[in-house]
């Protein structure tokens, strides 16, 4: 009898499963091998469990994209480095200046006009190459100013079409916007300006760096005094085919006593000294010498106008002051900081919609700036500001607000030069500025050789002066009367003659009947008259807007360069020059854009129908806005460097 040998007792899992489950050797897969085909993970075949593999494949991942990044950066900074290696290359190259041929009135002017001044007939480099030698036969476009207007005409010309001069008392444009920005050093002053020589470059242009003075408009002589070193000036004479006025406007004073105290907005050089203001009170205020009166006095700020220079101003200095100076000066002068901003109108931005005025004044509220509404400034002193308001019971009260530093920004006034214009020239009545025609030609002027744009120029609204030549036009019958049909006519002209009381017109009907006082279905001289007085009265002028002058300075030149490019096809039609404006283009029309307001890490818009105001949102959409509409490539990357500047490193407050 066989006896049974028990066999070893071993679980079955825990056998090696190459002698559990033998395979024939001629199978090309193991056991482990089909079941990784199946999609099977078994701990026998790997060595780690499935989420140490997937950590060490994320790492493996970032590692290789790391390299990847590394690669690319240095390939990069390789390329850059070599470009400007080549452009260096060849830029620091000898170039040829020998025999450069130069006019000898250029060297020698002659004399002549009323005063007997040199006459700058021929420049410096009128003929120093076969471009600019051929604009010399060109008509000779003289742009005084060098503002939004004039870079406006600048980039709507083309080149070829006149022999062009700029008369500017500064090398360059400004972004005036920005320039709030610039007084506390948010952005840099030269992240806002671009040379005028760059950018009259592209049409072989020229700069006077001269301030005009006066105009010989019988001899077509334009006067300037020349800005040298040594502080001595010159006047000179510039002849002139085609004269632009685009010198700007000054600060209104309304007969204030004291301004010589204040500060104004309106250049560079007053950003600068408004930056070197501020910061030389904080630092008179930090020393312990100083009084708690007179500390308070140094740092209270007063803003002299609700308009949008004056509540961008106010809102810049409360950020200087809350996010940088806290930072490193005693903590006490920050509690000290006063800022008030004196309006004359019931509301800040008082031309945006009450809407944002109204989020605009809390907003100032919430920062704790005072808010003088209603009120008028009676006088600057060296230490302090009067103003008057009327008290709840109707009485006038006078305030005095002690201060080391007044912003006066309240309206415009005539150019110097802008004045000496309009007071040689007929019916030229306007107080702010030089009157044209709907296409921009100075009133009283030789028709086509006088022009003036933006803040400079106000477009006529008054169609009374028209009056005989609308009724010689439209009445066709010649009876001396306009019925309604002949109305219709005259409504026509002037729409065409004067755009802006279009609006004014859009109920011909009504307004013939309203003002058809007998009812006889037809308006007499006085009936018309007073009709027209009355639209006279109603049209809006343009505000005095960077927006208006650049889009005049964009039809200007537009105009102009079809003027010279089709200067031979309106000859052999028989126009004269004086007809060309109306030939090639329509009047001009002001399109609104939009007006928009920073206010302190929050801006508004206002785009006419649709009002738009917030916090970082709408700041960065208001930078946006001014980033886009920069004249160059240029001061785009220098304003987009500063704002990353200031906002990791805060603000420079060097005193420069």
């Amino acid at each position: 009898m066989l006896r049974m040998v028990p066999l070893p007792t071993r679980p079955f899992h825990a056998r090696p499963l190459h002698r559990a489950l033998p395979l024939p050797a001629h199978s090309r897969l193991t056991f482990a091998g089909r079941f990784r085909a199946s999609g099977v993970k078994t701990y026998a075949t790997d060595a780690s469990p499935p989420g140490a593999t997937k950590v060490t494949w994320r790492w493996r991942t970032a590692a290789r994209y790391t390299l990847y990044l590394l690669g690319s950066s240095v390939v990069g900074l390789g390329v850059l480095t070599s470009a400007i290696f080549l452009h260096d290359a060849f830029t620091y190259t000898e170039r040829n200046i020998e025999g450069v041929p130069v006019s000898p009135r250029a060297l020698h002017p002659q004399r002549g006009g009323p005063k007997n001044l040199p006459v700058l007939s021929r420049l410096l480099s009128d003929i120093e190459d076969d471009e600019k030698r051929e604009l010399v036969g060109k008509p000779h476009l003289v742009i005084v100013g060098g503002g939004w207007g004039a870079v406006g005409v600048l980039d709507k010309l083309s080149p070829g079409d006149y022999h062009i001069t700029i008369v500017s008392p500064e090398t360059y444009t400004t972004f005036t916007p920005l320039l709030p920005s610039a007084a506390v050093g948010t952005v840099s002053v030269r992240s806002l300006v671009e040379p005028l020589r760059k950018i009259a470059a592209r049409l072989q242009g020229h700069l006077i760096n001269a301030r005009a003075v006066d105009v010989v408009m019988s001899e077509r002589l334009l006067e300037v005094e020349t800005i040298v070193p040594d502080g001595k000036s010159e006047h000179m004479y510039i002849p002139y085919d085609k004269l632009i006025i685009a010198v700007g406007s000054t600060s209104s004073t309304h007969g204030v006593p004291g301004l010589e105290h204040c500060y104004q907005l309106k250049t560079i050089s007053d950003a600068q000294a408004i930056r070197k203001r501020i910061i030389d009170n904080f630092e008179a205020a930090s020393l312990p010498t100083t009084t708690p009166e007179e500390r308070r006095r140094l740092l209270s700020f007063v803003v002299c106008g609700g308009g949008p220079t004056g509540v961008e101003t106010a809102a810049e200095i409360y950020d200087l002051c809350q996010e940088d100076l806290i930072n490193y000066f005693p903590k006490i002068c920050r509690k000290e900081v006063s800022i008030h901003l004196i309006q004359s109108r019931e509301h800040i931005l008082n031309t945006y919609s009450e809407a944002i005025s109204r989020y605009a004044e809390r907003k100032f509220m919430h920062d704790s700036i005072d808010l003088v509404t209603s009120a008028r400034v009676q006088s600057v002193g060296p230490e302090s500001v009067t103003y008057s308001k009327r008290s709840a019971d109707g009485k006038m009260e006078t305030h005095e607000i002690p201060t080391n530093f007044v912003l006066w920004s309240t309206g415009i006034a005539m150019n110097p030069f802008t004045q000496r214009v309009a007071d040689q020239l007929p019916n030229q009545v306007h107080k702010k500025a030089i009157e044209v025609d709907a296409h921009l030609r100075v009133k009283g002027a030789p028709l086509g050789e006088v022009y003036a744009i933006g803040d400079a120029s106000t477009i006529e609204t008054s169609v009374v002066p028209y009056l005989l030549e609308l009724v010689d036009e439209a009445d066709k019958n010649k009876d001396g009367k306009i019925d309604f049909e002949e109305w219709e006519i005259m409504v026509a002209r002037i729409k065409k003659r004067i755009p802006m009381a279009e609006e004014q017109l859009l109920k011909v009907r009504e307004l013939f009947d309203l003002y058809d006082s007998d009812a006889d279905n037809s308006l007499t001289l006085n009936e018309l008259a007073v009709l027209l007085h009355e639209i006279g009265n109603k049209i809006t002028a343009l505000p005095a807007t960077a927006q208006v002058a650049s889009q005049q300075g964009k039809y200007l030149g537009k105009k102009l360069s079809t003027v010279a490019q089709r200067s031979a096809v309106l000859e052999a039609n028989g126009l004269r020059p004086e007809e060309a404006d109306e030939a090639v283009a329509g009047p001009f029309r002001y399109l609104h854009l939009g007006s928009l307001a920073y206010i302190g890490n929050a801006a508004v818009f206002d785009l006419g129908r649709f009002s738009f105001m917030g916090g970082l949102a709408a700041m960065y959409a208001w930078r946006s806005v001014y980033w886009s509409e920069q004249v160059s490539m240029r001061t785009r990357a220098l304003l987009m460097i500063d704002w990353i500047v200031r906002g990791v490193w805060g603000r420079d407050l060097s005193r420069l």
